[in-house]
């Protein structure tokens, strides 16, 4: 089958006849006759066998790796300008590693998990079997179009389940070859994929699905929750958030700034998980500093006409991080520029700027920054660093620079985040075996891993009895001496 056709609800009458507002009618009338269809599929196979989703799994790893270069340019194609070693490095190794792992270690998830009885309900068994949920929706954004895409993807396979994937509109390349490569290798009514503008993508969250997984931020997420509390749909969300970094004095700084630098730079800040903004000491802030240029002159001596440096999506955002540093200009910070560098190659392309001595004030501390924008907080001690923290919505992210287990264990203790690294940015994102996900403002729910499979599942509770049945024993009337024992036995009187 060739990669023209494109598994999305057909369109009534020629495309280059139908109006902007017809196509989407006809896309969101579709939707529905996609999701029926599904659960039909759902319905003549409740429960595949480990065989079958490994065997999913199998097909899903080898179209990525068919049409990888198709999607590498793709990808760049939309972002004008993505670096190629970045999206083989985030978005196809993790999904492949993804993929292997729910492979590996499906049948083991799937197995019933034996449960207690206590004595007073014996003789019996209790156990909890793992049951797809059925139809899950997945809403992907633009960020990392593939990979945001896979790991939901796998996962829902993974736990048995069919999916619809709702793609970014402002990937639409990457969206469409997407679209075009799962049509060629999954039949509609185990994974679809849907296209669109902004009103598809309301009305694909408003679908009775049996769960949604939805990445984005934390604004579109409020909207999202709203929608599927229509249908009582769970939810899970994977929103934003300013995700901080803590540093401490028994690290070395070079290798800090490193660090930090590295995950702030990849994809140029747009990450939900980047380094949004760093807490440091101000005895260390100048040093710090001048490691970070530093480090990024190392990674990236130019910017301009850079092979490996991604530039910012579109204008829009490009125009609004524009709008952050003058804001923060206009409010009193001082900009360190990496390289020193004016972009004159007509590209997108934003170099990092640190921004010192920011303030509450300034939009750059009020909103998820998701770009290379740095500001840099001098607070007295790490207890000022707690507190600045939990004043705030609580991140997807902490990251703490320090050796000292003491220090670590108070970070860990005395705050709240979607997930934490310790001496290193990003990738715990990356790692199979633990759950991704938010708390609060940055979310709710996960995926990746076990928990992934659990929470595309339902655990269902099974209490068995044989044929003797204790319970006679207290059977109404109770009037016999026996049973008025058993009665005080049981309940502790």
């Amino acid at each position: 089958m060739s990669l023209s056709k494109i598994n999305q609800p057909a369109e009534t009458g020629p495309p280059d006849q139908m109006t902007a507002s017809d196509r989407s009618s006809s896309q969101i009338a579709g939707m529905t006759t996609a999701l029926e269809a599904q659960r039909q599929a759902f319905r003549n196979q409740p429960n595949p066998s480990a065989q079958q989703r490994r065997e999913w799994l199998k097909t899903l790893k080898e179209g990525l790796k068919k049409h990888q270069k198709a999607l590498v340019n793709a990808i760049n194609d939309d972002f004008e300008g993505r670096a190629e070693v970045e999206s083989l490095l985030a978005e196809f190794m993790p999904s492949f590693s993804t993929i292997d792992y729910c492979r590996k270690n499906v049948a083991k998830w799937m197995k019933p998990s034996k449960r207690h009885v206590s004595l007073t309900l014996q003789p019996a068994s209790a156990k909890v079997v793992y049951q797809p949920l059925g139809v899950v929706g997945i809403v992907v954004p633009w960020n990392y179009p593939l990979f945001l895409a896979i790991g939901p993807l796998a996962t829902a396979l993974a736990a048995g389940n069919r999916a619809m994937v709702k793609m970014s509109e402002f990937t639409p390349a990457t969206s469409k070859l997407f679209a075009e490569i799962i049509a060629d290798i999954f039949p509609a009514d185990l994974v679809t994929v849907v296209n669109g503008e902004a009103d598809v993508g309301a009305a694909f969250t408003a679908l009775p699905f049996d769960h949604i997984l939805f990445t984005g931020s934390t604004q579109v997420g409020k909207h999202v929750m709203t929608a599927a509390a229509k249908n009582l749909t769970p939810v899970t969300l994977e929103l934003g958030g300013k995700s901080p970094v803590i540093i401490d004095d028994d690290f070395p700084i070079q290798e800090v700034a490193e660090r930090i630098c590295y995950g702030k730079s990849m994809n140029a800040g747009q990450t939900c998980v980047a380094p949004d903004y760093v807490l440091v000491r101000k005895h260390r802030k100048e040093a710090f500093v001048e490691a970070y240029l530093k480090a990024f002159s190392s990674m990236h001596p130019t910017v301009n006409n850079s092979q490996h440096y991604t530039a910012i999506i579109n204008e829009k955002q490009h125009r609004r991080l524009l709008g952050h540093i003058e804001d923060a200009k206009s409010k009193g910070a001082e900009i360190r520029v990496g390289n020193n560098e004016e972009i004159t190659d007509g590209s997108r392309r934003l170099p990092p700027h640190l921004i010192l001595n920011a303030t509450a004030d300034m939009s750059v501390m009020q909103e998820e920054i998701f770009g290379p924008l740095l500001p840099i907080i001098e607070v007295d001690s790490i207890d000022d660093a707690i507190q600045f923290v939990n004043n705030r919505p609580r991140p997807l992210a902490l990251y703490y620079f320090g050796e000292n287990k003491q220090a670590q264990d108070k970070v860990l203790t005395h705050t709240h985040s979607g997930g934490v690294c310790l001496n290193e940015t990003l990738f715990h994102v990356a790692a199979d075996d633990i759950p991704f996900g938010g708390v609060g403002a940055s979310g709710m729910g996960h995926y990746h891993g076990r928990e992934g499979f659990q929470a595309l599942s339902k655990a269902k509770s099974v209490f068995s009895k044989g044929r003797f049945n204790s319970v006679r024993l207290i059977f109404p009337p109770y009037n016999s001496w026996l049973k008025k024992l058993a009665i005080k036995f049981l309940s502790g009187s």
